[in-house]
């Protein structure tokens, strides 16, 4: 199976291909024809992981919580822009809807202006400021350390909404993409010996 990187990797190639070759001549024609080819293979590459990804998602877990993320404003950003697309956000997430509805799993979208990196999943702690580049969370207060995302995961899973109005993307009955909590009180996504606990994002637009 070929990875995202190596889809990438031969679409460069195909680039640098073109680049060299005469305008109007056959080789130029042939080099167009590959490079559209790349094109594809990257974008059903993205498909097919974004497909694996939340059909794994949906079948270990009860219960999901989609983070809400101004995406289009992340993409702004020339150094985030190809992760944020390579990610498939919006994608993922909508496939976390409808495949949550086949399984019976509950799918919860937490307030875009819940401050999941900034606040401690130790003491409740809220950081003032946190630099996108700061990827180990460090509070002052308690002192845990711990990796962002991982912070961030579990306190969205332990997010509980405000209004019934926020958990009522998929049907009326409250839904909810958390992830189910252990008896540590720590909220995972177990698989094999391994506590996993997941962080994606659903786009509006």
């Amino acid at each position: 199976m070929t990875t995202l990187k190596q889809a990438h990797a031969s679409l460069n190639a195909a680039n640098q291909a073109l680049a060299r070759t005469t305008p109007g001549s056959k080789g130029r024609q042939r080099a167009k024809s590959r490079l559209a080819k790349r094109h594809r293979k990257v974008a059903n590459t993205r498909r097919h992981l974004v497909h694996q990804a939340s059909r794994s998602l949906v079948e270990r877990c009860q219960v999901l919580v989609i983070e809400d993320l101004n995406v289009a404003r992340m993409v702004r950003n020339r150094r985030l822009a190809k992760s944020v697309s390579d990610a498939a956000m919006g994608e993922l997430s909508r496939q976390f809807l409808y495949k949550a509805r086949w399984h019976g799993v509950e799918v919860r979208v937490a307030d875009r202006f819940f401050p999941s990196s900034k606040t401690c999943s130790g003491c409740g702690e809220v950081k003032k400021d946190l630099d996108l580049s700061t990827r180990t969370y460090s509070c002052e207060n308690c002192g845990l350390v711990i990796d962002r995302d991982l912070n961030a995961a579990i306190n969205l899973a332990r997010w509980q909404p405000k209004e019934s109005s926020e958990v009522s993307l998929l049907d009326p009955r409250p839904l909810c993409f958390s992830l189910q909590p252990d008896p540590t009180g720590i909220c995972t996504a177990k698989h094999a010996e391994e506590p996993i606990v997941t962080r994606t994002t659903i786009t509006t637009t």
